[in-house]
């Protein structure tokens, strides 16, 4: 059993990894002065241990024992040996997950999964509205894929320059902001469709144009908040809610039509957007350092892990209005993000646009079981994609590079739900045909820990209009592909052969993602 080396010498400590960190520390009685220490302070005697992993010190007659693990060890080779240990050779351990589901950046990003559910929910409405409405209104197939493509229309125009805003103004204020106006635009939906056509067409659209500066801010904030080691997860519990979104809606809306009327459901998840905007203007921070919540602690260990010391506030704002278009246009590893994006917005438009009526047309199921069918496995997304984003993080913490964990992410997200359509096409019962769906949209969710997640990390100082671009790209593949399957549908009479084609799609666009991907940083900025 090897003794602890005493040694009698001054070492160098930072006052925030052991003073500042009681959560970490034990039989610690330190005087209250000691709090506002300088960046460092001298330390008396030092007892530490190899095997277990932890620093002894003595200081003005108080015992210290912090868990900080040491990243080079002393060398103790005689009685007269001097180890010096400074901050520099020192790490805070990793937090605990009771410490990190309780810290304040998971708060802030519950609140970011919150918008999220509620920007889904909100969207998904009309997937089962439009049942009802097509028959009250005699709407051929085709017809019903335009209304519910009407929501596109204003997501194809906004989110570049919402990504713009985002990289410029932070994703708080704009968050708030997209999050009252599509609140707004749900809560009308009721009075629009009873109006004319073109108000509920235009109403639609005012919720496109709002929600398209969701995921844009969901990755301003994880980026600020979060260390790259913990953004997979981070991605995985914000999507987690924008797929919960997708359940609620889908489950909820029968039964609230079935009280309330068609308007029902816009007008509850309506209400409930406006209530969440004043908890998050009023409890939540653009940044960590904004935060008068955060602990000491938790800032030093978000500050620590960054890899540059850059305020992100100061960034964000010497960030140009006018991104460089052009610049980023031509690197591989942007069009490999529009490429993925473009296909995960298909799969998923196409899924949750068609699957209600898939169900009722195919399986011969009434509206209600139909909702349910489609709502399991946005519920299996949400739980698979959190176990993804920690999976994504393990494998990085393991050492393996961050390019290849993308690949491997990505790789998954979309040849898994290639193969599980094709099987969803030959299921005979719905039982069958929605495990199928569910194993196809919860092996989806790992495309969050490819795509979504390498936004942040090839330019952070684009990643609001690097997703901008991308999502556009990703909108106009989804209008294509929820206005196409109606069209298809009525032409070739069936939906699996549409189906089929998502397959091989999914299977393209795996191939282009591995070839032309990074997870290093671009220059986008170096003049040629």
């Amino acid at each position: 059993m090897n003794s602890p080396a005493a040694v009698n010498r001054p070492v160098r400590l930072s006052p925030a990894t052991i003073f500042q960190n009681p959560r970490r520390t034990r039989n610690i009685k330190l005087p209250h002065r000691l709090d506002k220490s300088p960046s460092c302070c001298t330390i008396s005697t030092l007892t530490t241990s190899a095997t277990s992993k932890r620093i002894e010190f003595q200081h003005e007659g108080y015992r210290v024992w912090s868990s900080t693990r040491l990243l080079r060890k002393s060398r103790v080779s005689s009685d007269d040996a001097q180890p010096s240990v400074s901050f520099d050779e020192c790490e805070t351990s990793e937090p605990s997950f009771l410490e990190f589901i309780t810290s304040e950046r998971v708060k802030v990003v519950a609140m970011v999964a919150l918008a999220l559910a509620l920007c889904n929910a909100d969207r998904v409405v009309m997937s089962v509205a439009v049942v009802p409405l097509s028959q009250s209104r005699g709407w051929s197939q085709s017809f019903a894929g335009v209304v519910q493509s009407s929501f596109l229309w204003g997501y194809l125009i906004s989110p570049i320059a919402g990504g713009t805003l985002v990289d410029y103004y932070g994703g708080k204020v704009v968050m708030a902001c997209g999050v009252a106006l599509w609140s707004m635009a749900t809560f009308l939906t009721p009075w629009a469709a009873e109006s004319s056509l073109w108000a509920l067409l235009s109403m639609r659209a005012l919720l496109g144009v709002a929600e398209g500066v969701a995921l844009p801010c969901m990755n301003n904030m994880i980026a600020r908040w979060f260390p790259q080691t913990e953004r997979s997860r981070a991605v995985g519990l914000a999507m987690a809610g924008f797929q919960f979104g997708s359940a609620i809606g889908l489950t909820l809306s029968p039964i609230l039509m079935s009280q309330g009327g068609v308007g029902g459901p816009f007008i509850i998840f309506g209400l409930s957007g406006f209530l969440w905007v004043l908890v998050w203007v009023s409890a939540t921070s653009s940044t960590p350092e904004r935060s008068p919540q955060i602990s000491k602690y938790e800032l030093e260990y978000i500050q620590s892990k960054r890899k540059k010391s850059i305020k992100t506030e100061s960034q964000t704002k010497s960030t140009k209005i006018i991104p460089p278009f052009k610049r980023l246009l031509s690197k591989l590893p942007t069009w490999s993000l529009i490429v993925a994006n473009s296909m995960h917005s298909w799969g998923f438009f196409v899924i949750l646009s068609w699957m209600p009526i898939y169900f009722k047309t195919i399986y011969h199921v009434d509206l209600r079981q139909a909702a349910w069918f489609s709502a399991v496995p946005w519920s299996m997304m949400a739980i698979v994609g959190y176990f993804a984003g920690v999976f994504s993080d393990k494998l990085i913490q393991s050492g393996m590079t961050v390019t290849l964990t993308r690949k491997i992410m990505q790789s998954i997200g979309f040849i898994g739900p290639g193969i599980a359509l094709i099987g969803l096409i030959m299921a005979k019962n719905p039982v069958i045909a929605s495990a199928w769906l569910t194993l196809a949209v919860g092996l989806k969710s790992f495309s969050h820990c490819g795509f979504l997640v390498n936004l942040q990390e090839i330019a952070p100082q684009y990643s609001g209009v690097l997703h901008g671009m991308s999502n556009t790209a990703g909108t106009l593949a989804a209008i294509i592909g929820t206005v196409g399957a109606g069209y298809f549908v009525e032409l070739v009479g069936s939906f699996q052969g549409f189906l089929l084609l998502t397959a091989v799609l999914y299977f393209s666009a795996a191939l282009f993602w591995n070839m032309f991907s990074t997870g290093e940083r671009v220059n986008f900025d170096e003049v040629k």
